[in-house]
């Protein structure tokens, strides 16, 4: 009996370590599959985790190129400004130094211009500035004109400021001024008399000087003194 038992138990044995071994197999596939599971997790959470900057870095290159655009787009008018103000400058500096040429006759006869308010007849009134960034320009301003006048010589030592372009005239005599416009032939201030001009006329007025129709009276009455003196 013993034999028997101790035969049998030899049998089953290896039977005994079989299925220890298959019971054991299985469990080592099982195992690996949650490793795979989490290797693939990982690698599918790291993918789009590394596509994401791309994206990332795609749109700011596109808005950076958007913006170097805009920039350049800006920056076309900004030159062209930039271009107009020169133009405008060298313009401008070209039209001071041509209003800068003036003579110095006419330079002196500038000085002899009257300016400020100027009362004339029927309510009228003409206001003469000089201009302080061009020697010997004037704005001669008044109801409905408007003239930038410049002197000009002449042979009977009057002031006379010309708007050559709009034809206009200003003439300064001792005791009054005049404003007319050549080109439409007619005045446009008349008896006009600056405070200076108004002391002439009451001047004149208190010792009017001889006139033409009083000369040959003076000589006549002079003449007998003239014929008498020999006789004597």
């Amino acid at each position: 009996m013993k034999q028997l038992i101790a035969s049998a138990l030899m049998l089953l044995t290896p039977a005994l370590v079989l299925a220890q071994d298959a019971s054991s197999t299985p469990a080592k596939p099982a195992a690996k599959a949650p490793a795979k599971t989490a290797a693939a997790a990982k690698a599918e959470g790291t993918k789009p985790a590394a596509k994401a900057p791309a994206k990332s870095t795609k749109a700011a290159a596109s808005k950076s190129e958007e913006a170097k655009s805009t920039k350049v787009a800006k920056a076309k008018p900004q030159s062209s400004r930039a271009q107009l103000k020169s133009a405008t400058n060298q313009v401008a500096s070209g039209l001071i130094a041509a209003e800068a040429a003036l003579s110095p006759a006419e330079l002196a006869i500038a000085e002899r211009v009257h300016t400020g308010h100027i009362p004339c007849e029927l309510g009228a009134s003409v206001n003469i500035e000089a201009d302080p960034k061009s020697p010997g320009y004037f704005q001669v301003a008044g109801k409905g004109f408007h003239y930038r006048m410049t002197p000009v010589s002449t042979s009977t030592g009057a002031v006379r400021l010309e708007d050559a372009q709009a034809g206009a005239v200003w003439i300064q005599i001792a005791n009054k001024s005049m404003l007319m416009n050549q080109k439409l032939g007619q005045r446009l201030a008349d008896e006009c008399m600056s405070p200076q001009q108004v002391a002439v006329t009451e001047s004149i007025r208190k010792n009017p000087q001889p006139s033409l129709l009083d000369s040959p009276a003076a000589a006549a009455a002079t003449a007998p003194a003239a014929a008498e003196a020999p006789a004597k």
